[in-house]
């Protein structure tokens, strides 16, 4: 029986070598002048650098041709001011190459680096919430950092060893015996098998270095953004225990490549001594013979110099567009994963003209083992307020991750004003829906830039209202740096109230038809919850408002209240038809209440 089979290992890893080099080109090509420009200049400098053993050889040979009283009477000043010159061009050409070349490098990396992050942030929440960010961190730092090496070695280290072996092979086969330029070709292509097989031997334990260099960056990561967890539980040894073991193998890998590189080196440098030793015997033997001078001597083994010096270190060069290669593919693999969520190829800006909200029938699974909503349907009329409540897991946060278009659903649709969202541009969908998040994640960056987030064109007058409104205007106003005021990552550095205001004062500000409020004063005192609740009831007060909530005292003034149970709405209706009808919502309603007298208890006993 015969299996079909893809292509073996190294065959796919190097189509995806061409397939990364193919898609530098596009960088190249905004600069294409100045890449022509600088590969113009680099012929130049390898042209004159060649020329200045066969500006010494010429020397040589007047030298030694010319008699003592022609010595005595005057020197070649002519060759001795061509050999000058040369190796000035060869220096100036190669440093001009490197100025104008320098712009070509850089836009390439920014130009990566803005493309890979824009493709990040298309990238689906799904996306997102599984991922590493220590990893992905790690991997764009050598991925954008990869294009500026391999455009370097390229420019740098291949094509002058190339410019410069050509123009010292078309001499030697010019003016000497054919059997100089075979040794010199024989040589440099057993150098370069040997580096090649070597490296791609190696090459696997550089692949388990990155790996556990990424894995060990996430543990870190992961250890600073859960600081107060890993404080909460004294399991600081724990953390250094996973971070300590994941360096572990990492060191076994590097040791293991560092040793390899040593016998690389030693194989390489083996090669080039013989190499050197067989050329120098061939041009001493035809000096012996009178076929050759002593110049064409001293040129050779100049040439020799020259070609093998820069050809000592194309192994690392070597090397190290292998490992470039190897991280660039991290980046280019990122930038082939495919947005679960696109928008349509006949996409239209979203028209809202009401700002109502429909769901029909709706069916969603994160996993399809796992259904969080069954045959869902309401509907938010325009300018009315409709609350959501329930247990934890019932599906509530889910509606407005449907909303946003964060995921699609997989059976019915959820439309605003008649327009399925999933036929709407992201764009138009999104800057007409606000929101204030249960969990409240902050920029680190000062407190003005995190309110005025919500519409970065607002004035100041516009943002201090905002934040008047949210009631967390003279909070501001007694910190000593005021709205300078970092609020460190993830807002770490205020309280879970706070961050929770400025969210409300950044949906305040962004002014939207529609909004949503997902436990949006969970954190707050119940002083400060009565004074948002009203500024909330008056921001409100025109737009259509879905309000996700827990505690049901918050939601007691909705239009409608649907409560939800294990993804499906087992009632509806307003508070007072809920609680007539005696079922899951008066249940949920008289436990609160109890709760509630209890910690009226407690306090009253304290005081």
């Amino acid at each position: 029986m015969v299996h079909a089979s893809g292509p073996p290992p190294q065959v796919h890893k190097n189509r995806r070598d061409w397939h990364n080099l193919r898609s530098m080109l596009p960088f190249l090509w905004e600069f294409r002048g100045r890449a022509l420009f600088a590969l113009a200049c680099l012929v130049l400098s390898k042209t004159a650098n060649v020329g200045v053993p066969v500006a010494l050889k010429a020397i040589i040979d007047y030298y030694e041709q010319a008699s003592r009283a022609e010595l005595t009477a005057a020197m070649p000043l002519l060759l001795l001011l061509a050999y000058g010159l040369l190796k000035l061009s060869a220096s100036l050409f190669n440093e001009l190459r490197d100025v104008v070349f320098a712009k070509v490098r850089y836009r390439a990396m920014r130009r990566l680096s803005t493309r890979v992050l824009n493709h990040l942030l298309k990238l689906s929440l799904r996306y997102h919430l599984e991922r590493k960010t220590g990893a992905i961190s790690r991997d764009l730092e050598r991925g954008t950092r990869s294009v500026s090496q391999i455009l370097n070695y390229m420019a740098f280290s291949i094509l002058p060893i190339v410019v410069e072996f050509s123009l010292v092979a078309t001499i030697m086969l010019h003016n000497y015996d054919p059997v100089f330029a075979g040794a010199m070709f024989g040589s440099v292509v057993l150098y370069m098998v040997f580096t090649f097989l070597v490296t791609e031997w190696r090459m696997d334990f550089r692949h388990h270095m990155n790996e556990l260099d990424s894995r060990g960056n996430s543990i870190a990561f992961d250890s600073l953004i859960n600081y107060e967890t890993v404080k909460y539980f004294g399991n600081e040894r724990l953390q250094l225990q996973r971070y300590d073991d994941t360096l572990e193998q990492w060191e076994y890998w590097a040791v293991k490549s560092q040793n390899s590189m040593s016998l690389l080196n030693f194989g390489q440098g083996a090669i080039i001594a013989l190499s050197v030793t067989l050329m120098m015997v061939l041009a001493a033997r035809s000096v012996s013979a009178g076929e050759m001078r002593i110049g064409d001597l001293v040129m050779v083994n100049a040439f020799l110099l020259q070609l093998f010096i820069p050809l000592g270190f194309l192994g690392v060069v070597y090397r190290q567009i292998k490992y470039a290669l190897a991280d660039m593919d991290l980046v280019f693999k990122l930038l082939d994963t495919e947005p679960e969520i696109r928008d349509a190829p006949d996409a239209r800006p979203l028209e809202v003209s009401e700002g109502r909200i429909t769901f029909e029938h709706v069916d969603f699974s994160y996993q399809p083992e796992r259904q969080i909503l069954h045959d869902v349907s309401f509907e938010v009329p325009p300018g009315h307020k409709v609350a959501v409540v329930g247990h934890s897991g019932a599906g509530k946060s889910t509606l407005s991750r449907l909303i946003f278009r964060f995921y699609d659903v997989q059976a019915g649709c959820v439309c605003i004003d008649g327009q399925d969202v999933r036929e709407v541009s992201q764009e138009s969908l999104r800057a007409a829906i606000g929101i204030v998040p249960q969990d409240t994640v902050l920029f680190n960056d000062s407190i003005y830039f995190n309110i005025a987030y919500g519409r970065p064109e607002a004035s100041r007058e516009e943002v201090i209202e905002a934040a008047r409104m949210a009631c967390i205007l003279d909070f501001i106003e007694r910190l000593p740096d005021g709205w300078d005021t970092v609020v460190g990552e993830r807002g770490l550095k205020l309280s879970g109230g706070e961050k929770q205001r400025v969210a409300i004062a950044r949906a305040i500000l962004k002014r939207p038809r529609i909004l949503i409020f997902d436990e949006a004063t969970s954190s707050l005192d119940s002083h400060t919850e009565q004074a948002i609740q009203q500024t909330l009831e008056a921001v409100a007060a025109d737009h259509t408002t879905l309000v996700i909530a827990h505690r049901l005292s918050t939601v007691v003034d909705a239009d409608q209240i649907l409560v939800m149970d294990q993804g499906r709405i087992v009632e509806r209706g307003t508070h007072t038809e809920l609680l007539r009808a005696g079922g899951a919502y008066k249940a949920m309603w008289e436990l609160q209440q109890q709760e509630a007298d209890e910690q009226g208890d407690e306090n009253a006993a304290e005081s």
